[in-house]
């Protein structure tokens, strides 16, 4: 097994230029007993904006520091050692910023070792340790407290979680060998591979706590200080400490194998089987029912430098940058200053969509919103819905009674649109189609004042078409959410020639108080997420017309790593809504997007597809079979994906050239945010370089150069 005192760790100088240090003073604190507890606070001098995280010269200083303390432990100077983190924070994991800097494989195993080396010597110091959980404990910060001999948790700790999978890595410093070992293979399963794919899902203190990852957990105001008794208690035996979730030989021997089979299963149905990640760390749990920790440990060296310089991991950074810097930033925002302020919100419609508009304005806004709708019964049935929402929440615990009794109070359904008059923003959520919309902007115009932003949630029309009729088409914008509302993070916010720069800025300043990001777009047809998933669609509707099998067509499709196939997709967003879009998009471009009546015959009927119990299409139904039009020139999978991958190439510089968006990774963060397309694949525009669906389509890459893995 792997020595790693004998290991020349100084390669790994080069990646600390632009390293935050997290320095690891100690301090001796005498417990009750009379024991000395040397306590190690981690602290990188930085408010917690900036949370504590390990790269390589924090490693080094914390292995210098731990060094140190199992010398004083020999000596007998101290009889436990304590970690803990600056105020709300632990860790928030390793320190990622240079990755791209790695210069070989070889390097990056250095990583992956000198974070064993360093958190493994947390239980060899001759003397127990402690983690102290305070805060943030996010990957290594958590590997810190595994490798810990016990362990306590402040109950108001912001999260606690192991999301390497997300970032398409695993637990590499101790977590997928220890966790298992700790709380069992079913609930580490869900830590380390479930949760990461459930958009990044973390744990409450509680709920690591009720996990079996933590042996105890103390209420904010007195954590410290109940932690130092806690230890105390455990050094002079008072305190026993029982882990009722470590797995015994009996599940090492049955239960193990078949969750591991199981949870297999899961994911090919569910992810299917390009990303990585997953399944790596799928092997190393299993692997962890026996043998060493040493072998363990060895086993994360290999599998993190493996994952660590694969083309799935620099893709997932490049995603993970736009998300967490991009979204928060939106390129071409006009100052937030220039925003009127919202007071009040309209909602034209009180139908599904309209209500769920409501919703979500009156809990993030916390303002009177007005729905209204052609006839009191529809206005009546909108209200209801958003009231018995609110009552679900309460239910829930997610709101308080005060709170949902308040927001019941702030919603307003009325047929009057007079009621309208004192609002600053106004929303429709009508029938997709212009005359409508403008129908209903031009009676509200004359109702509401002259600066009143009024917004349309169009999925595909022209916003300035729709505006045509308005006497001050100035004041509309796009404001297109994504289904299910609540859920999904992303706005379009569409700006027309005419659009005003505060019209611009309130619709983002809105778009923030809701809790979405959003992303500027010209008014195009689709904009953008609309327009590349109906080039997804176009080419899937294209195979179908041609005679290929609708199970080819779904499967010519996985390697692009979407979360569903295109007709499960459809099937989600509806037939008829695809059919619209299709034809909008044919419309606008025949000769690059496909439509077919195929759609519209389809749209017709009750249901289209046979899915499996994961979702997954399995084929047509027999009256979709019977309204098919199809043709006798099947085509292969390859195809199929050749012909997706450089149309999505084609357009997406195609809406570059044209101004739909500023840069290629605006396209890429709408894919993400609006479509849940893969970090793996970067979005889209790193995995079409990677293809050369980019050099086929237009003779050049998007990135320069592409984003690709070491040695890629």
């Amino acid at each position: 097994m792997t020595d790693y005192s004998t290991i020349d760790f100084s390669p790994l100088d080069a990646l600390t230029g632009d390293e935050v240090v997290t320095h690891s003073p100690v301090r001796d604190v005498r417990l009750p007993s009379g024991n000395v507890l040397a306590l190690v606070t981690l602290d990188n001098g930085r408010d917690h904006t900036r949370p504590n995280t390990l790269g390589p010269a924090t490693l080094a200083e914390l292995g210098r520091t731990l060094e140190t303390l199992k010398q004083r432990a020999a000596a007998g100077e101290i009889h436990a050692v304590a970690i803990t983190g600056k105020q709300y924070i632990l860790a928030a994991g390793a320190d990622l910023s240079d990755v791209a800097k790695l210069p070989s494989k070889e390097v990056a195993r250095l990583i992956a070792q000198r974070g064993h080396q360093v958190l493994g010597s947390l239980s060899d110091l001759g003397v127990p340790s402690f983690a102290f959980v305070n805060g943030l404990a996010l990957g290594g910060g958590l590997e810190i407290a595994l490798n810990s001999t016990y362990r306590t948790v402040d109950a108001s700790a912001a999260a606690v979680a192991l999301p390497e999978v997300f970032l398409g890595i695993i637990p590499g410093w101790g977590g997928a060998y220890l966790l298992p070992n700790l709380i069992g293979i079913e609930n580490a399963l869900e830590v380390v591979v479930s949760n990461p794919l459930k958009q990044n899902r973390m744990l409450k203190p509680q709920q690591a706590f009720d996990l079996g990852i933590m042996d105890a957990i103390f209420p904010a105001a007195s954590y410290l200080e109940d932690s130092l008794r806690w230890a105390d208690g455990v050094l002079t035996g008072r305190v026993k400490v029982e882990r009722k979730n470590e797995p015994g030989k009996i599940e090492r021997l049955t239960k193990w194998p078949i969750a591991i089979k199981v949870a297999r299963g899961m994911l090919e149905s569910k992810i299917g089987t390009v990303p990585r990640s997953p399944y790596v760390a799928l092997d190393l749990l299993d692997k962890a029912k026996s043998g060493t920790k040493a072998e363990g440990f060895a086993r994360e060296d290999e599998a993190l430098a493996d994952l660590i310089t694969g083309d799935q991991f620099a893709a997932s950074m490049y995603a993970f940058d736009l998300v967490q810097k991009r979204a928060k930033r939106p390129v071409g925002a006009p100052d937030k200053a220039l925003a009127k302020k919202v007071t009040k919100v309209g909602v034209i419609g009180a139908g599904l969509m309209a209500s769920q508009f409501a919703l979500l304005f009156v809990r993030k806004l916390r303002v009177p919103v007005v729905i209204t709708d052609l006839d009191q019964g529809r206005v009546d049935k909108g209200v209801a819905s958003i009231r018995e929402e609110i009552g679900k929440l309460e239910a829930k615990g997610r709101l308080d009674a005060d709170t949902a009794n308040q927001l019941r109070a702030l919603v307003h359904g009325t047929t009057d649109r007079g009621e309208f008059a004192d609002c600053d923003f106004v929303i429709e959520a009508v029938f997709e189609e212009v005359g409508v919309k403008q129908e209903v902007f031009s009676a509200i115009e004359k109702i509401v004042a002259d600066d009143t932003i009024l917004a349309t949630n169009t999925s595909s029309l022209s916003v300035a078409e729709i505006g045509s009729a308005l006497e001050h088409p100035e004041r509309l914008v796009g404001f297109h959410f994504f289904n299910p509302v609540a859920v999904m993070p992303l706005i379009e916010v569409v700006k027309t020639d005419a659009t005003s720069d505060a019209a611009l800025s309130t619709a983002f300043v809105v778009a923030k108080g809701l809790g979405k990001n959003a992303v500027l777009t010209a008014d195009a047809p689709g904009f953008v997420v609309n327009r590349l998933l109906a080039k997804v669609m176009g080419e899937a509707a294209r195979a179908v017309y041609e005679g290929t099998p609708i199970t080819v067509v779904e499967k010519a499709f996985a390697p692009l790593g979407l979360p569903m196939g295109p007709f499960q997709l459809i099937d989600l967003v509806g037939w008829k809504v695809a059919a619209h879009v299709q034809d909008t998009m044919a419309g606008a471009f025949p000769e690059r997007f496909f439509a077919s009546e195929n759609f519209h015959e389809l749209a017709a009927l009750p249901e289209v597809v046979e899915k499996d119990k994961g979702g997954r299409v399995t084929g047509w139904t027999k009256a979709a079979q019977k309204v098919l039009v199809t043709g006798k020139t099947p085509v292969a999978p390859e195809t199929i994906l050749a012909r997706v991958q450089d149309g999505l190439a084609q357009e997406i510089k195609i809406m570059l050239d044209e101004g739909v968006v500023p840069e290629v990774q605006d396209i890429d963060l709408c894919l993400i945010l609006g479509a849940g397309w893969p970090f793996i694949d970067g979005g889209a525009s790193p995995y079409l370089d990677r293809e050369g669906a980019s050099e086929r389509a237009f003779g050049d890459t998007f990135h320069h150069p592409p984003i690709r893995g070491i040695g890629g």
